[in-house]
């Protein structure tokens, strides 16, 4: 900036942007600054205009790091500052590495003119705003994403100063959940720091990548490795092949498109066993070949060839022998055209294990004999089709199935009551077909309300799911969808929702996805948090009949009992609890008893758990009063005690100087001799000023002897229970145990 003597013009300074009217300056300092220019000769951004009123502003700076694992940020903690000053202020909070800052709003008061935001870093180290002033309100939690969170906070431009107090603690972080691959499962045993995801594959598909992954310790806890696929190889030997699948190659991207163009499986059961081979799915391209013989050479008789035509057994073929080759021509695999075949071995003499994908059978024989009766259900989302729902074995000579397995389909649409379900793409877990148009109509209580949580959404840019509240007569959209999501929740405001999906009907554009699976269930209304139940030995107590927002639920413990937790809970704007509910821990330890002066000691156990012992002993100079040892004593009920007072010690010289007097006032007199009794006493009064004296001048700074109240003890030391609680130090009377809260 260059001066100009032409006029004088003033400008603001902010500590992190500056305005005045057209003007940007930015300025970082730990100093007050008054600044005053007269004059902006004109930049290539424009010209700053002068401001008639043409005053100058003073800007105070802070900054405040914190790296406790709990405190407070507080207003008041500010210095007043002086009439027309600009203050701008940023605490940050930096905790360990893996933990996050929890950030409560205890009260917020601000005037117009003044900021106050909340600010975190992602994973990348970018800033990124959590919540500013103009939606904060007491009780809200705000979590930072790793482990720093910044409190920026900007006064008026009068300099007047409003009123906040947050309050923060430190949380675990955790890493994300991971992606189930398509065609298998993930189980988690832990998403914080040191946890393990472990991953397999429906039967049929081969894992590619690991098939367990660490969560690893980090700014934002991060998993070890990507996660891994599931994909159908082309070709394989299987040996005592018993109970499998075979299924078309999964297709390749990118410049591999073309590979997998002819492939090749056998499969050889243990001996005397035959193959029975279940064409699950039968979906061939005009190029494509399916040819399934009964061995392995080339004389061997030919199950089914799909290049002949006629009709498709998808009640499945049997082998002759133990052995089955498969062989695959394509021109171009993907996601469209395939087959799946499931593959059984039994023996001679019983039929083979029957089988449903998305179901379950029950049996009546588990080796499948003649007379054995299979019954078949289906899995939530599903139906049965395309055959019946109870199977018999017959023919004693050579034991067959009298029907086929049925089917179970995930449907397009239909009418869903009662307390929960699930809903699935048409066709899952297999690729939904194009020109699809479902509906599913969700119906509970009039007094409760539906809550969709969509664990999985992941279908083409080109198809679109559709969420409405309402009945026929009223609607209203919740949202619409196309392409991939991360899971979410959402709640109707009425008993009715409904679910609409719709697929191109071309399906060329952006291809097909790969479907999603919707959950639903009845909860009561959304205007509230649930309520939270009661813990054990200790109770609750809520701030308001209903638990609309911002109501609070308070819990307490029984004497004897510490609460582990946050003691209030808040419900928040979301409706839901600001953490988890806390529980009641019985007490197994004393409170520090504390130091006797002019001594030391030894603990057994430094967290004082019941069963510890304290020895003291006085320093040199010092004498011993009261018992050296004492013992954290458990008892039921009631908190652990010590079983003695503390013991003193006492100046020697004093105790010294006392016992001399007691011994020379207790020698018997003569009489008659009145000398030797003046002699006495004036010895005696010799004795007890000398001690006197030696105790002022030796002991005096030394002495345990102290007024009430003129050392108290620290907070870390106050029990609930006094010394005379003790069972084994009791003086009689009327003993009671207070509950005390500071």
């Amino acid at each position: 900036l260059e001066k100009s003597l032409e006029e004088q013009s003033m400008c603001y300074l902010f500590y992190d942007i500056v305005t005045s009217h057209e003007c940007s300056l930015h300025l970082v300092s730990a100093l007050p600054v008054r600044l005053t220019l007269k004059g902006l000769q004109e930049t290539k951004q424009g010209q700053c205009k002068t401001n008639p009123s043409a005053f100058s502003t003073a800007a105070s700076s802070c900054m405040v790091n914190l790296s406790d694992p709990e405190g407070y940020i507080d207003s008041s903690d500010d210095p007043p500052l002086p009439d027309g000053a600009l203050l701008h202020c940023t605490y940050t909070v930096t905790v360990y590495t893996g933990y996050g800052v929890e950030l409560q709003v205890k009260s917020v008061n601000l005037s117009e003119g003044e900021q106050l935001s909340i600010r975190g870093v992602d994973e990348r180290g970018a800033l990124m705003v959590l919540a500013n002033h103009t939606l904060l309100v007491e009780g809200q939690v705000i979590r930072s994403p790793t482990n720093s969170l910044s409190v920026y906070y900007r006064s008026a431009p009068e300099g007047s100063m409003g009123i906040f107090q947050l309050h923060y603690q430190i949380f675990r972080l955790s890493c994300s959940l991971p992606k189930r691959p398509h065609f298998g499962e993930v189980s988690v045993l832990d998403l914080l720091p040191g946890g393990t995801a472990r991953f397999h594959c429906h039967m049929g598909y081969h894992l590619q990548g690991e098939t367990k992954l660490t969560c690893l310790n980090a700014s934002l806890p991060v998993w070890s490795g990507k996660e891994p696929s599931c994909r159908a190889l082309c070709g394989g030997t299987v040996k005592n092949a018993t109970v499998g699948r075979v299924l078309s190659p999964s297709p390749h991207h990118g410049p591999n498109a073309t590979l997998d163009r002819s492939c090749s499986w056998s499969l050889e059961a243990p001996k005397d066993q035959r193959l029975h081979l279940h064409l699950e799915r039968l979906a061939l391209g005009p190029t494509d070949r399916l040819v399934l013989w009964s061995g392995l050479d080339a004389g061997s008789v030919v199950l089914f060839d799909s290049g002949r035509g006629g009709q498709i057994p998808f009640e499945g073929v049997i082998s002759e022998g133990p052995a089955v080759r498969i062989q695959f021509i394509t021109d171009q695999p993907n996601h469209n055209t395939g087959f799946n075949i499931r593959y059984e071995a039994f023996e001679r003499g019983h039929c083979y294990e029957p089988y449903l994908q998305n179901g379950n059978f029950t049996t009546s024989d588990p080796l499948y004999s003649v007379g054995a009766v299979v019954q078949f259900t289906c899995d939530p989302g599903h139906s049965l089709e395309q055959g019946p729902p109870v199977i018999e074995c017959i023919s004693a000579r050579d034991p067959y199935w009298n029907d086929t397995e049925p089917l179970c389909k995930a449907q397009c649409g239909g009418d869903l009551t009662g307390p929960g379900g699930v809903i699935l793409s048409p066709n899952w877990p297999e690729w939904y077909g194009e020109g699809e148009d479902c509906s599913w109509r969700i119906h509970v209580g009039e007094d409760k309300r539906v809550l969709l949580d969509v664990q999985l959404l992941n279908i083409s840019d080109s198809d679109m799911l559709t969420i409405t509240d309402g009945d026929e007569v009223t609607t209203h959209i919740l949202g619409r969808y196309i392409g991939g999501s991360n899971p979410f929740k959402l709640s109707s405001t009425t008993p009715d929702l409904t679910v609409t999906f719709h697929s191109d009907p071309a399906g060329l554009v952006f291809g097909k996805g790969e479907g999603f699976i919707i959950n639903y269930m009845e909860v009561s209304r959304n205007d509230s948090c649930p309520d939270l139940p009661e813990i054990q030995n200790g109770w609750k107590t809520t701030s308001h009949v209903a638990l609309v927002r911002g109501s609070r639920i308070t819990y307490q413990c029984d004497p004897g009992y510490d609460l582990v937790g946050r003691e209030t809970l808040t419900c928040q704007l979301d409706l839901s609890w600001s953490s988890q509910p806390p529980f009641c821990e019985k007490i197994m330890y004393c409170s520090d008893p504390g130091h006797v002066e002019h001594s030391t000691r030894s603990l057994s156990d430094p967290k004082l758990l019941v069963g510890t012992t304290i020895q003291y002993s006085c320093n040199p100079s010092f004498i011993l009063q009261g018992g050296a040892t004492i013992t954290c004593y458990g008892r039921e009920p009631g908190t652990p005690v010590w079983t003695s007072r503390l013991p003193h010690c006492v100046c020697e010289y004093l105790t010294d100087s006392f016992r001399f007097a007691e011994a020379t006032a207790g020698s018997p007199l003569d009489g008659g001799n009145i000398a030797l009794a003046i002699f006495i006493l004036v010895l005696l009064l010799s004795v007890l000023l000398g001690g006197a004296y030696v105790y002022v001048t030796r002991c005096r700074y030394h002495s345990n002897l102290r007024l009430p109240l003129i050392y108290p003890h620290p907070y870390r030391q106050i029990t609930v229970e006094t010394e005379f609680d003790n069972p084994l130090y009791e003086t009689g009377g009327d003993t009671r145990e207070y509950e005390v809260s500071i």
